[in-house]
């Protein structure tokens, strides 16, 4: 310590310089850095949700989720334990890694495990969703859709294809599929006793459905000098012109899907229901990704929705719920005050003992430069302003 004082005694140019690149660099660092309520919490755990509608809960366990556990323990590395849980339709795998593994390394042996065992589990399984677990899956804020003359269907489509959409272009944003509201679904509704008296099954509709509802390319074809792309479109560009889809021809009549059946445009079972203020809503929520600001994705959501609302429906509105920006900035600035009220109690008090106004400007000059300092070596490491570092910034006050 003496020798860093001689060498500012000899030297203070130098030290003038590196005071003022710090009063530079400080607030600028401070303004690029990620400001959050808490610093990113890395939980060396991740979940696998496999799907199979109406297998019942022995049948998940067995043929699903415990073939799954059998291959995750053989091929994943650091696993510290595994927890699985079967319901209706539903098998939820939670795998817990040893500390201080990489977790981006265990999502994509998990994922790789995931893919490759479906070869070896019931027909029809479809790809599991896998998801890490982390204090950023907690949504930041949600986005309530709701308006007077929109149906909860309508409200549901535009959250999905259209606000869901816009939204993620934010930087650091992540929005899952919204809840609440219905989906769209073309349905088709059989007669049992037509299709009885036609010698029909529900698997002759479905099988002329997958095998007439197709696009086709066959090549090219070369006419004089232009050469034309070909296919074979027999999609239907309206729901209504499934019912004009052939199921069999007997005895030279043909049997059409209107014959034995009515489409509509419908909607599944709804699983959930949200109310805001009262009316049936669509929730979007919204999360953030990595080390990205709170405050910086929330800001960009209200400018995307700013920005575009004259491509939404006039009356939608769109209401925010559970804004965390509002918290994290109170937490930031009120430890932030807190900082500033002991900075100066503490050059007060070394002014009523000391009776020096000289050393009271050194230590009111000093405090400032090593807090910018040690913001400046925290925005270098990666780490984010949150209360965790603020106040220990405040409590550091004392001890300068």
């Amino acid at each position: 310590m003496l020798s860093l004082v001689r060498i500012a005694l000899r030297r203070p140019y130098t030290f003038l310089v590196l005071a003022i690149f710090i009063l530079i660099i400080g607030p600028l660092a401070a303004w690029r850095t990620p400001t959050d309520i808490f610093p990113e919490i890395r939980i060396p755990v991740i979940a696998v949700i496999w799907q199979y509608t109406g297998l019942p809960p022995d049948q998940m366990a067995g043929r699903i989720t415990s073939p799954f556990e059998r291959v995750l323990t053989t091929t994943v590395n650091d696993i510290r334990h595994i927890e699985a849980q079967s319901m209706n339709g539903f098998g939820i795998v939670k795998v817990f890694f040893q500390p201080g593994v990489n977790i981006s390394t265990a999502n994509a042996q998990v994922t790789s495990v995931s893919q490759a065992i479906l070869r070896q589990l019931p027909p029809g399984t479809v790809p599991p969703l896998v998801l890490n677990y982390s204090a950023s899956t907690v949504p930041i804020v949600q986005l309530a859709l709701s308006g007077p003359g929109l149906s909860e269907q309508r409200l549901g489509d535009i959250g999905l294809n259209q606000v869901r959409l816009m939204l993620t272009t934010v930087a650091g944003a992540a929005l899952p599929y919204p809840f609440g509201g219905k989906s769209r679904q073309v349905q088709i509704d059989l007669d049992s006793a037509r299709m009885q008296a036609r010698g029909l099954s529900a698997q002759d509709v479905a099988n002329a459905l997958a095998t007439q509802n197709l696009i086709t390319p066959v090549g090219t074809q070369k006419i004089g000098s232009y050469e034309f792309n070909l296919q074979l479109n027999n999609a239907p560009s309206d729901f209504h012109d499934l019912e004009n889809l052939p199921i069999k021809t007997a005895d030279g009549t043909t049997v059409l899907i209107r014959d034995v059946a009515t489409v509509r445009d419908g909607n599944p079972p709804q699983t959930n229901i949200v109310h805001v203020n009262g009316n049936r809503s669509v929730l979007l929520p919204v999360l953030k990704t990595g080390s990205a600001s709170t405050l910086g994705v929330i800001a960009g959501i209200k400018e995307k929705l700013a920005d575009n609302k004259a491509a939404l429906p006039p009356n939608l509105n769109i209401d925010l719920i559970g804004d965390q920006s509002l918290f994290v900035r109170s937490a930031i600035s009120g430890v932030a005050r807190e900082g500033l009220i002991a900075a100066a109690l503490t050059s007060l008090m070394i002014l009523l003992f000391l009776g020096s106004w000289r050393s009271t400007v050194i230590i009111a000059t000093s405090i400032p430069l090593a807090i910018l300092a040690s913001i400046a070596t925290l925005s270098a490491l990666g780490e984010t302003l949150n209360i965790m570092t603020l106040g220990g910034l405040a409590l550091a006050v004392g001890i300068l």
